[in-house]
Formats: C-alpha cells, sequence, structure tokens
C-alpha cells in the first residue's frame, strides 16, 4: 500500500532537480539575494507545490525537463509570498528559524521578495506557453488578494466562514491549484481533465492550511517553529475560531470579542503580554473542549478532501492516481 512518505522518496531525485532551477531564480550578482535563498530554501519543508506539480505531470504523462523549470518557478514563488508574509505578520521565526527580514531587514526582504516574482515569471515565459503563464499569473493576483483581504479581516469577530475559505482558497488553495494545472497542461490533457485538476490542487492546499490551523492551537515552538495560538494573538480568525464562536452562549461569544479585541494591544508590557496570552489561550482551549470545535473542523476539512478526490474521477486508475488520492489524506493526518 502506498504511502505519503512512499511518494516523497519516489520523487526524490526529481525534486533535487528542482531544486537546482530555484538555485538559478535565486542566482544574482547582489550577494544578498542568493545569501536569503539559501536561508529560506534550507530552511526545511517538504516542497509540497513542486511535489504536487510533478505529480500531475506524471498522472498526465509528461516527463519533459519543463517540468522541473516550473516546479522551480512554483516553489520560489511560494518562498517570495513566505518573505511578504513574514513581515506583514511581523513573524520573528518560520520553522524554528529567524525570519529573513529579522536578519536583514524589512525593506531589503520586500525588495528580495519582488526580485523573486519577476524572476520566476522571467522563467516561465521562457518556456514560451501561454497556458501555463495564465495559471501562474492567476495564482499569483489570487494569492496578493487573499493577504489583502486577510488583514480586512483582522481581528473581526464577525467574519463568516464563506470569508475564511475564500482567503485560503486564495492564499494556499491557488498556488497548489496552478501546480496541478500547469502538470495538467505539459500533458497536453483535455480542458475538462486540466480544469478537474486544478480543482483538485485548489481543495488539497485549501485542506492543508485549515489543518495548519487546527495545528496551530496544538503546537509548540520546537515542533512547528510557531508559538501555540499564534494565529489569535496576530488577530487572524481562523476556522476553529469562526466555529467556536458561531456554537458559544451571548457571555462566552463577549468574552470571546474582548480576547479577540486585546490582541492588537501592542502597548501591554512583553511580560505582562505573555500572561494575558496564556490565560486567554487557556479560556480558548477549555471552550474549544466544551463544543467539540476541533472535531467540527476535522469534518470540515475530511468534507474537502472528499471532494478533492472526486475531482480524480475523470482519471482512469493508475499508480499516479492513487498517489494523488494519498496526498489528499496525507493533508490531514500530519503533525506538522
Amino acid at each position: 500500500m502506498m504511502n505519503a512518505e512512499g511518494i516523497f522518496r519516489y520523487y526524490e531525485k526529481d525534486l533535487r532537480r528542482v531544486e537546482g532551477e530555484i538555485a538559478k531564480i535565486f542566482s544574482s550578482d547582489v550577494v544578498v539575494i542568493p545569501d536569503i535563498g539559501r536561508h529560506l530554501i534550507g530552511g526545511g519543508g517538504k516542497r509540497l507545490r513542486p511535489m504536487y506539480l510533478l505529480m500531475s505531470a506524471a498522472l498526465s504523462g509528461y516527463s519533459g525537463d519543463g517540468r522541473y523549470v516550473f516546479a522551480g518557478v512554483i516553489e520560489t514563488i511560494h518562498a517570495a509570498s513566505l518573505l511578504h508574509d513574514d513581515v506583514v505578520d511581523g513573524a520573528g521565526v518560520r520553522r524554528g528559524k529567524p525570519t529573513s527580514h529579522s536578519i536583514w531587514g524589512t525593506q531589503v526582504v520586500i525588495l528580495v521578495g519582488d526580485y523573486l516574482y519577476a524572476n520566476s515569471l522571467r522563467m516561465a515565459v521562457s518556456q514560451q506557453n501561454l497556458k501555463t503563464m495564465e495559471a501562474i499569473s492567476y495564482a499569483v493576483a489570487k494569492m496578493s488578494e487573499g493577504e489583502i483581504l486577510q488583514l480586512q479581516k483582522i481581528a473581526d469577530p464577525e467574519i463568516t466562514e464563506a470569508d475564511y475559505v475564500r482567503i485560503v482558497e486564495s492564499k494556499t488553495g491557488a498556488l497548489i491549484s496552478a501546480s496541478c494545472k500547469i502538470g495538467a497542461i505539459l500533458g497536453g490533457l483535455s480542458e475538462e481533465k486540466v480544469n478537474a485538476m486544478a480543482s483538485y490542487g485548489l481543495k488539497s492546499g485549501t485542506v492543508f492550511q485549515i489543518y495548519d490551523d487546527i495545528l496551530d492551537f496544538k503546537a509548540d515552538e520546537e515542533n512547528l517553529g510557531k508559538k501555540l495560538g499564534r494565529d489569535l494573538h496576530e488577530g487572524k480568525i481562523t476556522l476553529p475560531l469562526i466555529y467556536l464562536l458561531k456554537s458559544a452562549n451571548a457571555q462566552e461569544r463577549q468574552e470571546l470579542t474582548a480576547i479577540i479585541d486585546s490582541t492588537s494591544d501592542e502597548d501591554m508590557p512583553d511580560k505582562e503580554k505573555d500572561g494575558q496570552i496564556e490565560r486567554d489561550l487557556k479560556k480558548v482551549l477549555t471552550l474549544f473542549k466544551k463544543y467539540d470545535v476541533i472535531e467540527k473542523t476535522m469534518d470540515k476539512a475530511k468534507e474537502i478532501v472528499a471532494e478533492a478526490k472526486a475531482e480524480l474521477s475523470a482519471f482512469d486508475d493508475c499508480k499516479e492516481k492513487d498517489a494523488l488520492i494519498v496526498m489528499a489524506e496525507y493533508a490531514l493526518s500530519r503533525d506538522k
């Protein structure tokens, strides 16, 4: 029986080729650019987006070198978005390492992110395939929309599930969708199958983010490189909190709204703030248990996994299709 670790091992050699393409995009005589590249790309991560592109290309019967180029482009666009996101979030740590802007400064890092977007698109254009360019450009535009919408919804207890899904589909789903779509385009598949792969990728990416948001309330600094409940104290209201606000009684909802409002209190001394965060988080976790919020959020994620797998019904049974099914399920079985 195929499992996710086996799939990662199978694509190990291909992913090394992708690393070479990423290094080309980070290449520059301005030494800070490759330096930040080594810091960011050397920080680990499973290269999920390139994996999805390689798997989609395999299902589509494509084995040319273009898959490595596009996988490198997709991963570098993701890296650029992380640089910008960390600045916007004021994050000091990513995967247990200091964030780039805390080392090189905000101005340099924003400009390096811009360079990476531009150089990634230049590399993609060199492949002279208009449909793949459309897929990449659309994904980058959606990612920016998602980030802006998320900022507008910071500390807003009226955020709806539909708002949240739109943010997640844009910020995370769109690029994984593009990965899957590009693999199908490279394989010359029909429009129906290209769209099915894009939809599979959108749903798979959405589930990855929902599960990340569940893990945020189970995490610790050591295994995820982010503080327990960090999203809450950045004012990001994720699906578990949306479900909790919907389930809570009037008094509890009032308390939760006060906790969300207090997240933007920058004037509080750090020691006092840490104590407040701990008390707030305890309260939230107690209410999660009372209303089975994590279970409800998992149920929603499982629904979307089932929808993602259903998109693959357009394809004949084969080991490549089985691998994509396993990867959709893997989104909900990670510990980080």
